[in-house]
């Protein structure tokens, strides 16, 4: 259970102290559950690439290296985003 500071008897100072230690920890916890939707993105990504995105390659045709190549391009923008490249280099 969290007490609250009185806003009548604590000092302004104090009472800002506070709001902003709640605040960096409601954004840490914000940040550790999208980091783990991520995680859980990439380990997905990563069985269905190990499982040949469930294509045999006696079924391979064009179709499937389009969707290959829309993956990719979305995976760029990330990665760009991520590592400052591209787009977004400096």
């Amino acid at each position: 259970m969290t007490t609250r500071l009185n806003p009548i008897t604590t000092p302004r100072h104090e009472l800002r102290a506070e709001k902003a230690r709640r605040n960096r920890e409601a954004a840490l916890a914000a940040f550790i559950g999208k980091k783990a939707e991520i995680d859980e993105m990439l380990a997905r990504l990563q069985a269905l690439s190990d499982n040949h995105f469930n294509t045999h390659p006696d079924e391979v045709n064009w179709s499937h290296v389009g969707t290959l190549e829309h993956y990719v391009s979305l995976l760029k923008r990330i990665t760009d985003s991520a590592f400052g490249e591209g787009e977004h280099a400096e």
